[in-house]
């Protein structure tokens, strides 16, 4: 998958993307078919199993996806958080 960019930058990131469009498409079909999946597999039907495999399948790939994306705004949040949680603690004794 060398179509799908594996760094971001948090300005990059926050911004809406083609990985972006592909989760949003992929999500609610894996959600489908899990849920059909489920219901053929617990009736003893073949093709419920097969179904399942093919939503998990989908399902690795969305977090391929989209993960990389998700990290890069996650880390600039907790550095956010970090500094927030710092100056309210400096106000609280204050030092400031």
């Amino acid at each position: 998958m060398g179509w799908i960019k594996k760094r971001w930058t948090v300005q990059d990131a926050d911004r809406w993307t083609k990985e972006d469009y592909l989760t949003f498409i992929i999500s609610p079909l894996i959600y489908f078919l899990l849920a059909l999946g489920v219901a053929f597999s617990l009736l003893l039907l073949w093709y419920g199993w097969v179904i399942l495999g093919v939503s998990l399948i989908l399902l690795v790939i969305m977090i391929k996806v989209i993960d990389p994306k998700l990290k890069a705004l996650s880390e600039d949040y907790e550095m956010k958080q970090k500094k927030y949680l710092e100056d309210l603690e400096k106000i609280a004794r204050w030092e400031e």
